[in-house]
């Protein structure tokens, strides 16, 4: 077992150990650091997750952003394009389908896409995180692949990289890879982590 196994399996024992009203006020306080954020209240295409399995789950701020005229996206497995994703439109009430992993996904044949690139926000999921904003996700690459653009077009306009986790999610270090794309910021229950630049 490397390293990296182990520290995400100590991450999802320390992410599941907390109650549900811990993860429920947690997710409160940090949706409430991103309403506030400048590139938040910018955006005009935003895209979340469902949270699962201990995630801070960002449903509600989608909700508000629909609520506020946004348009709001979902990722979804890209059918030809192995380890890479689609975001697809969603709307509070869509009919959501499990894909492979079992987490819900829109049905791509009745919103639109959009391309990674066009977003101007992504709320990303993550096991762990450091104070440099260095993600550690679940392993698969996902997220990485599909904004891999963001480390080769630098004169591009990229979308605003944004996790969320909770606080004990945070560890001290992580040793990034050639291949990691770093987030922009993270937000927690209890503050905004920036990536210095």
């Amino acid at each position: 077992m490397n390293d990296q196994t182990a520290l995400r399996q100590e991450l999802k024992k320390a992410r599941l150990a907390l109650t549900t009203r811990m993860r429920e006020q947690a997710a409160t306080a940090a949706i409430g650091i991103i309403l506030r954020h400048p590139r938040f209240q910018r955006a005009r295409s935003i895209s979340g997750y469902i949270g699962s399995k201990g995630e801070l789950d960002p449903t509600p701020l989608l909700e508000q952003a629909e609520a506020m005229g946004k348009c709001c996206y979902l990722p979804v497995l890209h059918p030809f394009r192995h380890g890479r994703l689609w975001f697809c439109r969603w709307h509070p009430g869509d009919h959501m389908t499990p894909n492979r992993f079992g987490i819900p996904e829109p049905d791509v044949r009745t919103g639109g896409l959009i391309a990674a690139r066009d977003l101007d926000l992504v709320i990303v999921p993550l096991l762990g995180f450091d104070r440099a904003c260095n993600r550690l996700g679940m392993g698969g690459g996902y997220y990485d692949r599909s904004f891999a653009f963001v480390r080769r077009l630098r004169h591009i306009s990229a979308p605003f990289l944004l996790g969320l986790a909770h606080e004990v999610q945070r560890v001290e270090r992580l040793q990034a890879q050639p291949w990691d794309v770093p987030l922009d910021a993270v937000a927690t229950q209890r503050q905004l982590y920036r990536r210095p630049r």
